[in-house]
């Protein structure tokens, strides 16, 4: 079971994020309030009503199989808590802005205390309107920053997150400069703001930033670009994932000179998700960042026993929500749901890392740093087991 963060507990060393991006969409949060919502007030033993939001009615299988997990690991985390009644209730969004409207009114007039969920950005912004005219707080499993705010809190793996712990790392290591490469696309903008915010932070120069169409052709016509970016730069900073541009960047780049003896290529994004990445040559001795691996493991574990499949690689997510409110609502304090019971600094214990809350609704997540060796995931810097301290 999640718990608080023991505020005097001695840090380990700092580490990098969860889970595979979720898909991005250019979504701009709309104004609600300026500032998050003050929540339910709760009275000691009172049962509380949880929304969840799920992808469900979309005619997609893959949305239904992410539909599934998230109620799975949030049923689970309801069966793993102490001292906190939860009333979860599931509505389907049909993967929609109109779906999440409908789902997130039905949901507040139900009575719900708070709402988790929904996934895709659009429908999180949507959710997080009707859910502020009643008050109510959302933790969306949405990765898509721009969307944070106001009653809106994200609880998917940043950007920001991964950029900073990398590149704290890589300074950490004798790593001088950076040069960044980017898609021509939303996921690319925010990877490039991430990127440069971060190196900024860690005392890195960034030598060039390199933005490419995202297409095959557009890649091959930026690399004369990318390699004068490169050549400049100590370590060269991916952003594309195994379905973009990273596999044909990774073989083009040693071809260009540009290789992993001489430069440090590091990955915004999972090398081992999904596994057939690991094969590639281009990654090779690549640093990239991901959840603790203890952690990770022993959740899948016991989710494959109790549902008889492998978790989805969000299921976290829902686990972690539904475990920190329980944690909250534990407390017996009468604001538990309100932005500052959720935004405490300490943070939270999650099934895959500490996590916390931010009062601008973004989020950090303890994240360890890996390499690729022989085609093997290696742990090269260890998860933290605090925000204190450890480059926080």
């Amino acid at each position: 079971m999640i718990k608080f963060l023991a505020q005097a507990r001695k840090a380990v060393k700092w580490a990098a994020l969860p889970v595979a991006a979720l898909a991005l969409s250019a979504c701009e949060p709309i104004a609600t309030s300026p500032s998050a919502a003050k929540g339910p007030k709760l009275g000691s033993g009172d049962r509380v009503k949880v929304a969840l939001l799920v992808p469900k009615g979309t005619g997609q299988a893959g949305d239904e199989v992410i539909a599934t997990a998230l109620e799975n690991a949030a049923r689970m985390a309801i069966a793993d808590l102490n001292g906190a009644n939860i009333d979860l209730t599931v509505y389907g969004t049909a993967g929609s802005a109109a779906g999440a409207t409908n789902a997130a009114t039905a949901a507040v007039n139900e009575g719900a205390d708070i709402i988790l969920g929904p996934v895709y950005a659009d429908a999180a912004n949507a959710a997080g309107v009707v859910a502020a005219q009643k008050g109510v707080n959302v933790l969306a499993f949405s990765n898509n920053r721009t969307i944070a705010g106001n009653n809106v809190f994200v609880l998917g793996p940043l950007f920001e997150t991964s950029a900073e712990r990398l590149l704290k790392y890589a300074k950490s290591q004798g790593k001088q400069s950076v040069a960044g490469i980017y898609a021509d696309n939303l996921a690319g903008q925010l990877a490039k703001h991430a990127v440069d915010n971060a190196a900024s932070r860690a005392g890195i120069t960034v030598t060039g930033s390199v933005v490419h169409p995202f297409s095959q052709q557009g890649i091959v016509d930026a690399m004369p670009s990318i390699k004068q970016a490169a050549q400049a730069a100590d370590s060269v900073f991916l952003t594309s994932t195994t379905d973009g541009a990273l596999p044909l960047l990774t073989q083009l780049l040693p071809e260009q000179g540009i290789n992993s003896a001489e430069h440090q290529f590091i990955s915004l994004t999972r090398l081992d998700i999904p596994p057939q990445t690991l094969e590639l040559p281009g990654v090779q001795n690549a640093w990239f960042a991901l959840p603790d691996p203890a952690r990770t493991t022993l959740f899948n574990d016991r989710y494959k026993s109790a549902y008889g499949s492998p978790a989805h690689s969000i299921a976290g997510l829902a686990y972690d929500g539904i475990a920190a409110i329980g944690a909250l609502v534990a407390s017996g304090r009468q604001n538990a749901l309100s932005a500052q019971s959720l935004t405490q600094s300490q943070g939270f214990e999650g099934v895959t890392g500490i996590f916390r809350l931010n009062p601008d609704g973004t989020n950090d997540r303890g994240l360890a740093v890996a390499t690729i060796r022989d085609k093997q995931v290696v742990v090269i810097d260890a998860a933290p087991r605090s925000f204190s301290g450890a480059g926080f």
